[in-house]
């Protein structure tokens, strides 16, 4: 099958699939962020329990592969009387990944700051709350955007799960293996699959380049 006759068939497939892509992306990237972050302020908390569990959560969902705990949600969760629709199993897996990575990015912009701003903040009499808040956090969001740039990066290509379950429709790893089974699409099936992932992690990394200008702390 030839490259016209291949995006005058599935072209429509093809933009829906990629939208397909960019909504899973959003909601796993925002879930992530936000899991990230409590995950983040447990394991910098005073409470030792907390620290404890902040750092087993990442090294647990850093070292655990992403097909193995797609595997987990689909199959394993039912038995414990949970069951969830393909594309939610595809996002909390994505979700729970990123979000062990995240905290990573994360530890390393709050390491960026120094100790003498925590200390200067615990002399005026705020509250650990109140310090995370007002000096800690806002600080190590913008050393994190670079980061957290890659990550979503990393978030939009591990999508390419949603290929291993029946999503319908389907994101467009999962889209090359639809054409492949009905029509000899080959290699630039793919090729296009791919176009849409190289083409949206370039606009990703600029955007992300001229944030990080915009809120970098020059030290």
């Amino acid at each position: 099958m030839g490259l016209q006759e291949l995006l005058s068939t599935y072209g429509d497939m093809y933009v829906q699939a990629l939208l397909v892509t960019w909504r899973m992306t959003a909601i796993a990237f925002a879930g992530a962020m936000l899991l990230a972050l409590l995950v983040t302020v447990a394991r910098v908390s005073p409470i030792k329990p907390l620290r404890k569990l902040g750092d087993l959560y990442v090294q647990i969902f850093r070292n655990i592969p992403g097909v193995s705990l797609l595997i987990i949600c689909v199959y394993a969760l039912p038995h414990l009387k949970v069951v969830l629709d393909y594309g939610v199993c595809v996002i909390l897996t994505t979700t729970l990944v990123a979000s062990a990575f995240g905290s990573e990015n994360f530890m390393s912009g709050i390491n960026t700051i120094g100790v003498g701003q925590v200390e200067a903040a615990r002399s005026l009499g705020l509250s650990f709350g109140q310090i995370l808040r007002q000096v800690v956090i806002p600080q190590a969001l913008r050393s994190a955007v670079l980061p957290m740039t890659n990550l979503l990066i990393a978030v939009m290509l591990t999508t390419a799960l949603g290929s291993q379950v029946p999503l319908d429709p389907p994101e467009l790893t999962g889209l090359v293996s639809y054409i492949n089974t009905r029509s000899v699409g080959g290699i630039l099936a793919f090729f296009i699959s791919a176009i849409g992932y190289a083409g949206t992690a370039f606009a990703i990394g600029i955007v992300g380049n001229q944030i990080d200008k915009r809120v970098r702390i020059l030290r």
